[in-house]
C-alpha cells in the first residue's frame, strides 16, 4: 500500500480515541448558545450560557454506552442544569438498544450518537426530567403472577432450571391429583379454578384425554411426577 493509500484510509472503529468526539459535540452545544471549554474540572466538556446565574451544560464522552458513563452522569447533575452523554454511533452497539434511551429519559439527561466518520451528532434523547407511560398489561400481569402464586417457590436471578409460575403449580397440583387415576376438569377445580383449560392446552405435555371431557396423565406426565415430588410439596 503507498503512502497515499495509507493516509487516505478511513480509521477503523478501534482506532478512534474519546477526543474524537470532542468537536462534534463542542459544535452541537455551541450552536444552542454555549460556550465550550473542554476538561474543566474533570468533565470533559462544560458550557456556559449567558446569564444570572449562568446556564451549565456538561457533556461526557465515552466511546461506547458503560456503567462508568452512567455514573459520571449522575454525579455531574449535582453541578450542572444539562448533561449530556456523548458515545459513538453504531450500528448495533448500546447506543441502538431502546433500554439504554429509556435509562437516560429516567435519569433526565441527554444521549448523543456522533458520527465519527462525518462528525455528526444526533440526539437520541432530550435532557428532560421523563416519567415513563405506565404499562398497565405488565402491571396487570405482574399483580396477577405474584397473588396467585403460592409461596415463593422460585428464587430471584434462577435461569437454569424451569421458573415455578402460578400456572405451573396449578399443572402440577392436577397432575399430583390424577397420579392413581384419570379426573375430569370439574373434579380438578378444587385445586385450579382454570383446571379444564390446563388439561386441554397441555402446555407441559404431562396430561391426554382419554375421552371427551375426561383425562389422564400421559407416560411424560408419570415421568414427571416420579422427579418432581420436590416441586409439588414446595407449591402446596
Amino acid at each position: 500500500m503507498s503512502g497515499s493509500d495509507a493516509t487516505a484510509r478511513a480509521p477503523h472503529a478501534t482506532d478512534w480515541r474519546e477526543t474524537a468526539l470532542y468537536e462534534p459535540v463542542k459544535t452541537f452545544l455551541e450552536a444552542q448558545g454555549f460556550a465550550v471549554k473542554g476538561e474543566i474540572c474533570g468533565c470533559d466538556a462544560v458550557g456556559l450560557r449567558v446569564g444570572e446565574p449562568p446556564l451549565i451544560v456538561v457533556a461526557e464522552l465515552k466511546l461506547s454506552f458503560t456503567l462508568e458513563l452512567v455514573l459520571q452522569a449522575v454525579d455531574r447533575m449535582r453541578g450542572a442544569d444539562i448533561v449530556y452523554l456523548a458515545v459513538a454511533a453504531s450500528r448495533r452497539g448500546r447506543d441502538q438498544d431502546q433500554r439504554v434511551t429509556r435509562l437516560c429519559r429516567l435519569l433526565g439527561v441527554g444521549l448523543l450518537a456522533v458520527d465519527l466518520r462525518l462528525d455528526l451528532v444526533a440526539v437520541l434523547c432530550e435532557p428532560v426530567p421523563y416519567r415513563p407511560r405506565p404499562n398497565l398489561p405488565l402491571r396487570r400481569r405482574l399483580v396477577k403472577e405474584h397473588t396467585m402464586r403460592q409461596g415463593d417457590p422460585t428464587a430471584g436471578g434462577s435461569s437454569r432450571q424451569p421458573i415455578m409460575t402460578a400456572y405451573r403449580q396449578r399443572a402440577l397440583a392436577c397432575a399430583a391429583a390424577m397420579r392413581d387415576a384419570g379426573a375430569r376438569p370439574r373434579d380438578l377445580r378444587h385445586l385450579a379454578e382454570d383446571a379444564g383449560t390446563i388439561l386441554s392446552r397441555n402446555v407441559y405435555g404431562w396430561f391426554e384425554r382419554e375421552r371427551p371431557g375426561h383425562y389422564r396423565l400421559s407416560d411424560q406426565g408419570r415421568a414427571m411426577i416420579a422427579v418432581a415430588a420436590g416441586e409439588i410439596t414446595t407449591s402446596a
